[in-house]
């Protein structure tokens, strides 16, 4: 288990995208679903150049682990919410708590849907855990094309070495936790208008 959550650390240290690609969501049924787009994304990474390991390895090994069955490492948990369009991985060790959230939203326009990967949800010994890569990604899906592409910030600015961010398991909007210097912690929410947030 260290050795694999090891690698979820070291990810976040070498993850990186290409904004202009399109990425294909394949999906049956009427429409896609949380795991189609969580695929979908976890693919395009690993068609990158990169090397090493990258945070959605670990959505992609426990959606691997989902499908055939198997348990996850001790201290894995991982949630899959299809009816509210989310997906959450957690993993505990040394008192660290690594969290990765994907989310979507229906847009009001009725064409779109707005698709999120968090990786700035992780806390270490009670404080945000950051690196020179956290960040959330926020890509749009287009429902006549069956593409996602990467899109500029919806409203949401990151606050980087003092904030974790939550995606919504209920509801639409996003929490955002602040940790003050003098060890306050505030929650700050950002309300979903149909196509972006607003504070």
């Amino acid at each position: 288990m260290k050795q694999f959550f090891l690698s979820v650390i070291l990810a976040l240290t070498s993850f990186a995208m290409s904004a202009q690609d399109a990425i294909r969501v394949r999906y049956s049924g009427a429409k896609p679903t949380i795991t189609d787009f969580a695929r979908a994304y976890c693919h395009y990474m690993d068609t990158l150049q990169e090397t090493g390991d990258r945070p959605s390895n670990a959505i992609k090994h426990a959606l691997e682990c989902r499908d055939k069955g198997l348990p996850l490492d001790e201290g894995e948990t991982f949630v899959v919410n299809e009816r509210a369009g989310y997906i959450a991985y957690h993993a505990q060790h040394d008192g660290c708590f690594i969290e990765m959230e994907m989310c979507y939203w229906n847009e009001k326009d009725g064409k779109h849907k707005l698709f999120a990967f968090n990786n700035m949800a992780s806390l270490c010994d009670g404080k945000p855990l950051f690196t020179e890569t956290s960040g959330i990604d926020f890509l749009r899906y287009d429902n006549a094309t069956r593409t996602m592409t990467f899109c500029d910030d919806p409203g949401v600015e990151v606050h980087y070495g003092n904030a974790v961010y939550s995606l919504p398991c209920d509801g639409k909007d996003i929490t955002v936790t602040v940790f003050d210097e003098d060890g306050e912690v505030t929650d700050h929410i950002l309300k979903w208008n149909g196509r972006r947030f607003l504070p």
